[in-house]
């Protein structure tokens, strides 16, 4: 009985370590870059929106449809490192837990 007591704690634990972990996701800020960085966007380690930035060369509107390119294309680049910014953060409180591979907690 003990054990399990023990056990439920360490999940309550856990479980309040990553909803702070969620929490600082929304203050992390990465930036992702296309078209050798003239269009950047900002987004959360959440991946939300906050800012786009274009460089005003692109203000073309013969080159419409390349800009919209470069601002996906920016926002998947931004969208990936969130990514790795949560799963790294994840590893670290997740160290030591004997959770399988590939199991995403986020």
């Amino acid at each position: 009985m003990k054990d399990i007591m023990g056990l439920m704690k360490q999940a309550q634990a856990m479980q309040q370590k990553l909803q702070d972990a969620q929490a600082e996701l929304d203050n992390v800020e990465v930036e992702g870059t296309a078209g050798g960085g003239v269009v950047t966007v900002k987004a959360s380690g959440k991946g939300n929106l906050k800012a786009i930035s274009i460089d005003p060369s692109l203000m073309n509107p013969d080159e419409k449809e390349i800009l919209e390119d470069l601002i996906v294309a920016a926002m998947n680049d931004a969208r990936g490192k969130a990514e790795r910014a949560a799963e790294a953060r994840m590893a670290e409180l997740t160290k030591g837990l004997p959770l399988p591979p590939g199991m995403k907690l986020f």
